[in-house]
C-alpha cells in the first residue's frame, strides 16, 4: 500500500498481510492506525445493499424481537415460533482471563515502577510496551467476537425473511449504580458498540432496526401479562399461570410485540419460540475450543488440589469417608 506523505517527502509504503476486501472503486478513505505497537489500515468503503432473488427478500411484515444481554449477547424470537440464542461464554471468559492476567503482570512489576517524574528503566518500558500489545490483542478479540455474534443474528433473520428487528434498548441501566463488580460487567458489555454493529449489518442486508423500550420484558409473563418476581437463573416461572420458559427468549418475544413508542403492537399474546437454535460467539478465542481451556489459566498441578483428598474405599468393603462426602449416597439401588 502506497500512502502519500508530506511535501518533498517520499511516500510511505506499508506491506499488507492480505488484500483489501473491497474493490478499488468502492474505497473512499484509508487511515493508518497504530494499536499496541502494530500498524493497521482502517479502510472506509461504499458497500451496496444486498439484493435477493424474487420471493427471498426480507418481508417488512415479519418482525423479530432481539434482547441484548451479558450472558447471551443476542436472544432473538421470530414470528414463526423459532428462536436463536447466541452464547457469550467465550467473551466473558476472555474478559475475565485478561483481567486476571493484567493484575498478575502488574503485581510482578510493582516494585520496579518508576516514581513520578522519573523516566523509567529499560525493563519498565519493555513491560509497558508488552502491556499495550496485550491490551490491543484483547480489544481485537472481543471486537471480532461481537461481529461474529451480530453476523449470526443477521444470517438467521435473512433465512427466515425477517424484514424488521425490534431491539430492546437497555442503555438506561448504565446510569444505575449496582456495585463495583456489576458496574465492571456493564462497562465490558459495550452496549453501544453491539447496537452499532447490529445496525450496520442489518442495513447492508436490507433489514430495518427499531429500538423499543425493554422495561419489564424479563419480568412479565407472556401468557397472562402479570408481573412475576425477577428470576435468579435463566428460567422465568409464572406463579399465576404456571408458565415456564427461557427468560431471554420471553423478553425477545415481548420486545417483538412492542412498538418504538413503548406500547404493544397488537393485543394478541407474543409468539413464544418453540424451536431454539443455539450458537456461540467468539469461536476464535482461546477458551472456545473443544477443550474450553484458555492457555492463560494455570494448570491444576500449579494451583494444587482443592481440599483434603478423599480416602479410597477398601477393596470389598464400605468407604471410610464421611457420608456427606459421598455424592452417590442418595441413589436408590434396585
Amino acid at each position: 500500500m502506497r500512502i502519500p506523505a508530506a511535501k518533498r517527502m517520499p511516500p510511505l509504503r506499508v506491506p499488507l498481510a492480505r488484500d483489501l476486501p473491497y474493490p478499488v472503486e468502492q474505497v473512499r478513505s484509508i487511515t493508518l492506525l497504530c494499536d499496541g505497537g502494530r500498524l493497521f489500515l482502517d479502510v472506509t468503503a461504499e458497500v451496496p445493499i444486498a439484493t435477493y432473488p424474487p420471493g427471498e427478500e426480507p418481508d417488512p411484515h415479519r418482525v423479530a424481537g432481539v434482547d441484548l444481554g451479558i450472558i447471551h449477547p443476542f436472544a432473538v424470537a421470530g414470528c414463526d415460533g423459532e428462536g436463536l440464542l447466541v452464547s457469550g461464554r467465550a467473551i466473558r471468559a476472555e474478559h475475565r482471563m485478561h483481567l486476571a492476567d493484567t493484575k498478575a503482570r502488574r503485581r510482578a512489576v510493582t516494585r520496579r515502577a518508576p516514581k513520578p517524574g522519573e523516566k523509567g528503566s529499560r525493563r519498565w518500558r519493555q513491560y509497558r510496551r508488552r502491556a499495550r500489545a496485550v491490551q490491543g490483542r484483547h480489544r481485537r478479540r472481543v471486537r471480532q467476537a461481537q461481529h461474529e455474534a451480530a453476523a449470526t443474528v443477521i444470517g438467521w433473520a435473512q433465512q427466515r425473511r425477517a424484514g424488521v428487528l425490534h431491539v430492546g434498548d437497555p442503555r438506561g441501566v448504565l446510569d444505575i449504580p449496582a456495585g463495583r463488580r456489576h458496574n465492571l460487567r456493564l462497562r465490558q458489555w459495550q452496549i453501544g458498540r453491539l447496537l452499532q454493529i447490529l445496525t450496520d449489518k442489518a442495513t447492508l442486508a436490507g433489514i430495518t432496526v427499531r429500538l423499543v423500550d425493554e422495561r419489564g420484558t424479563s419480568s412479565t409473563c407472556p401468557t397472562c401479562g402479570r408481573r412475576v418476581p425477577k428470576p435468579r437463573g435463566r428460567t422465568l416461572s409464572c406463579p399465576h399461570c404456571t408458565y415456564s420458559g427461557h427468560r431471554d427468549l420471553v423478553a425477545a418475544a415481548t420486545i417483538a410485540a412492542r412498538t418504538p413508542g413503548g406500547g404493544p403492537t397488537t393485543t394478541a399474546a407474543p409468539v413464544l419460540p418453540e424451536v431454539v437454535t443455539h450458537r456461540r460467539a467468539g469461536r476464535h478465542l482461546p477458551g472456545a475450543g473443544r477443550s474450553r481451556r484458555d492457555p492463560r489459566r494455570p494448570t491444576m498441578a500449579a494451583r494444587g488440589s482443592v481440599g483434603p483428598r478423599r480416602p479410597a474405599p477398601p477393596p470389598g468393603g464400605e468407604s471410610l469417608a464421611h457420608p456427606a462426602r459421598i455424592h452417590s449416597i442418595h441413589r436408590i439401588t434396585r
